[in-house]
């Protein structure tokens, strides 16, 4: 049995996450999810991140490098505003599945 769409509800949050801290791009976001064990394709997450942009959750800017452009996103001031009144949220989900529960 798969549990990847469980997971995937946590994706954005990731997404939001490293976006507070500075740019991000896709593929920089595709590496970071795979690291952390996220099954995700480019067809995935490319519209996820126009969601959350359309959502004015995150802003994008292009960059020409040669031949390649390379779109870049970074957190809204919506965007850092959600992901401060998720966290204790997420805190409490986290601290009872890990701490406690029937796991």
């Amino acid at each position: 049995m798969t549990i990847n769409f469980l997971l995937n509800g946590l994706i954005p949050l990731h997404i939001l996450f490293h976006a507070t801290e500075g740019e991000i791009y896709g593929q920089e976001m595709l590496d970071e999810l795979r690291h952390h064990g996220y099954r995700i394709s480019p067809s995935t997450l490319y519209p996820m991140l126009h969601r959350l942009e359309e959502r004015g959750y995150l802003m994008a800017r292009e960059e020409r490098t040669g031949k390649v452009m390379r779109r870049y996103y970074k957190a809204t001031r919506k965007g850092h505003e959600a992901l401060q009144q998720a966290k204790p949220q997420i805190k409490e989900l986290f601290s009872e599945i890990i701490g406690g529960g029937s796991i």
